[in-house]
């Protein structure tokens, strides 16, 4: 497989702009959610995104565009962490996110009724949250895929999210003992690939080195090429890792 860059610097760098930072814990609190998008800006460049429950989306959003980082894109996360069932109280979740002007939503797809044996309630769900979205916002989808495991359901599960037109899948929310796995992303590649779409991917939980972070990018260009290097295309998120990766910057905390 060819690497992605000569250095250690230039693949720190590519991971830099490709990262989605997260704050989704049952305690954030405001000044966390500022610290967080204070650290999206970085001396060497600003990261991609960040991610924060739909409820300080709108602080998030604010916070940034005084910081003048307008580009820095703002993620609400929406039946999270638990994937439940109820169309409804997601279609709300998703409406608040969209009313304090969020770039993305990222949905949990209800993996637990998935294995349960319903397997129309995320086609549902899906292509809900969708039309709320329109063109205000794009969708991701969070598979969490260490608790669906089996790579057919897995996959089976990334068709459906990317028929109900989901703009990113997503490994994992991070919140259970498997997240992000290099297998897990292979498959939802495969699958974006075997569909011709331009899905993109976020390898999410798990990630927190430059070694880790280099193989995903390496992963993604032997499948798709270079020009898939972009944080339209593909995302690591993971807060730990931007310490690793400013430290091979040179850049002290």
């Amino acid at each position: 497989m060819n690497r992605v860059c000569e250095s250690d610097e230039e693949v720190a760098l590519k991971a830099l702009g490709l990262l989605e930072l997260t704050s989704l814990n049952a305690d954030d609190s405001p000044e966390r959610i500022i610290a967080l998008c204070e650290r999206a800006l970085t001396p060497v460049g600003n990261v991609a995104a960040v991610c924060v429950s739909s409820r300080f989306a709108g602080l998030a959003r604010r916070t940034l565009d005084t910081l003048r980082a307008r580009e820095v894109k703002v993620v609400a996360a929406v039946n999270f962490p638990s994937g439940g069932a109820s169309i409804a109280m997601a279609e709300s979740e998703v409406q608040s996110a969209l009313q304090v002007g969020v770039d993305e939503v990222d949905l949990v797809y209800p993996f637990h009724a998935q294995l349960a044996g319903n397997k129309q309630i995320g086609s549902e769900m899906i292509a809900a949250c969708r039309a709320k979205c329109g063109q205000r916002a794009m969708l991701t989808v969070t598979l969490e895929t260490g608790v669906l495991r089996d790579p057919q359901i897995i996959h089976s599960v990334c068709h459906t999210s990317i028929r109900e037109g989901a703009a990113f899948l997503k490994t994992s929310t991070g919140k259970q003992i498997v997240s992000a796995t290099p297998q897990a992303a292979r498959i939802l590649m495969e699958a974006i690939a075997e569909l011709g779409s331009q899905v993109g991917l976020k390898a999410s939980g798990n990630v927190r080195t430059l070694d880790e972070a280099r193989s995903y990018l390496e992963m993604s260009q032997a499948r798709f090429g270079t020009g898939w290097l972009q944080p339209e295309r593909l995302r690591l998120g993971a807060n730990s890792l931007l310490d690793d990766l400013l430290a091979h910057l040179g850049v002290r905390p």
